[in-house]
């Protein structure tokens, strides 16, 4: 008989070690050893004979994949079109973001697809009585999917395992399945993993697709072991902010489309809605004539998205100025904040700063360098940016300004919003391989917006001094900044 032994595993990182200890030593996180009994594995394979494995070659004939729009067009884009049959996805969020009324929506619009789809839910959380009173608060009693309250691992796979199983599967959640020849609690790592791996395994074999709820930690990482992201084809994080009702729901991994898409949605009484146009929404309560707050055009996944980037800078009476970031990397706003000392010679170092992306939406691309530092300058001066003008842009350590991805489909959506001018990077003036003379393509003209090329950071400055010169006071911040600008080559 197998003698087992005990180990005691990061419920954090799913690291294993012969003893405890208060912290864990491979990702540093503090209680979170848990004893779990695992049975000695054999070190070899025993003299048994596999069967063997079917190789095919690159350019045999492949079929179709099959893939089922749910008509929910958000939903639909961050998956890449729709759902593939026989994959498996993850969707993760924090609690009470919505990730069981999302996907009972989903089930409910694939039950009115034609042909409709057969579909079942399965709730470890909650009984089936609530699961049926959500449905019917979300107007969705007439769908045609079947509901089930198990937690039983070996039971759910009795019940799937057969010839005509259903075309998609919901296990809400993962963390809440347990496998009874597992001696440790559910939720535990070796549980999570076990639990996931046999619900792919059989989704794969009769070619269903599986949806898994996760839950996350609170730094907002998926629980459990790392590995369960690995396993699934497409992971999946359902955002937001609890004071908005947007919810962002983003793809960070997905073999069967693009990764980094966003699908945008409101929550509302009725449940969730779709926002076919982010860009109008997050503008929608923007006020102009304000200092401090900046329009940038940013790009998630391949749709662009415009929002609002709003600073505050005010005088500090600590010797340790505060900074308060939300929506935005706070260790690239102190950068660009020391280049803007540095390089523009503006008094920023006594001030506290205060930076929020407006409607909850997290920015993640180095293109918003030039909003943030736009919304300082104009936060420290007292000058409003004008309405019209949008910016994006990457700014380097010695203040030159980098050119970004897809800038063409940024100025197109904000051509489409009414906006006229975009401060945009300058096009390196570089010559081709072959010596032809051919200058590097600029930036594409939009019909009724006017691009303004900007090369360094103190361009950005110099250009808010003198478009807001006859409506601001004079600031000295700002004049020191200008008259040091014929310093530069």
């Amino acid at each position: 008989m197998a003698k087992s032994t005990t180990l005691y595993v990061c419920q954090s990182c799913g690291a294993s070690f012969s003893k405890w200890a208060g912290k864990c030593e491979a990702c540093g996180s503090w209680n979170s050893l848990v004893e779990e009994t695992a049975a000695a594995v054999p070190k070899g394979l025993s003299g048994k004979r596999g069967k063997g494995v079917d190789f095919v070659g690159l350019d045999a004939p492949i079929p179709e994949a099959i893939r089922r729009a749910t008509g929910i067009a958000e939903f639909d884009r961050v998956t890449g079109g729709g759902l593939v049959r026989g994959s498996a996805l993850l969707v993760g969020g924090d609690p009470g973001i919505g990730k069981s009324t999302l996907l009972l929506q989903v089930v409910a619009a694939l039950g009115n697809v034609k042909p409709a789809l057969s579909c079942a839910y399965i709730s470890g959380e909650e009984a089936v009585e609530q699961v049926q009173l959500r449905a019917r608060r979300l107007g969705l009693s007439n769908a045609g999917a079947q509901l089930a309250a198990a937690t039983s691992l070996r039971d759910i796979i009795a019940s799937l395992d057969r010839s005509d199983p259903p075309d998609v599967v919901v296990i809400d959640s993962i963390q809440t399945m347990y496998l009874d020849s597992l001696d440790s609690a559910p939720g535990t790592v070796a549980q999570v993993r076990s639990c996931a791996a046999e619900l792919i395994r059989i989704a794969k074999s009769r070619g269903f697709v599986l949806l898994l709820v996760g839950h996350v930690t609170k730094e907002g990482q998926i629980a459990g072991p790392r590995v369960l992201e690995h396993m699934v084809d497409t992971v999946l994080y359902f955002e937001g902010e609890r004071g908005h009702q947007f919810r962002i729901l983003r793809s960070v991994k997905n073999r069967f489309g693009p990764a980094n898409e966003i699908g945008v949605f409101e929550m509302t009484d009725g449940g969730l809605h779709e926002v076919p146009n982010p860009s109008a929404l997050f503008l929608a309560e923007r006020r102009g004539n304000v200092s401090g707050a900046t329009v940038f055009a940013g790009m998630e996944g391949t749709r662009p998205v415009l929002m609002e980037v709003q600073a505050l800078v005010s005088p500090s009476p600590m010797s340790t100025p505060r900074r308060a970031v939300v929506g935005w990397d706070s260790n690239r706003l102190a950068m660009v904040l020391a280049v803007l000392e540095t390089r523009c010679d503006l008094a920023l170092a006594g001030n506290e700063v205060y930076l929020n992306i407006a409607g909850g939406l997290k920015i993640n691309e180095p293109a918003a360098d030039c909003a943030v530092a736009m919304a300082l300058v104009s936060a420290l001066s007292n000058r409003p940016v004008p309405e019209d003008v949008i910016v994006f842009g990457e700014i380097g350590l010695s203040g030159e300004i980098r050119m970004v991805a897809q800038a063409e489909q940024r100025l197109r959506e904000a051509g489409k919003l009414g906006f006229r001018r975009a401060l945009v990077p300058q096009s390196p003036q570089l010559r081709d391989k072959g010596g032809t003379g051919k200058a590097a393509r600029p930036t594409a003209a939009i019909e009724g917006l006017q691009a303004v090329e900007i090369g360094h950071l103190q361009d950005l400055v110099d250009w808010l001094y003198n478009e807001s010169r006859s409506l601001s006071l004079e600031s000295p911040a700002i004049s020191s900044a200008a008259a040091g600008a014929g310093r530069r080559s």
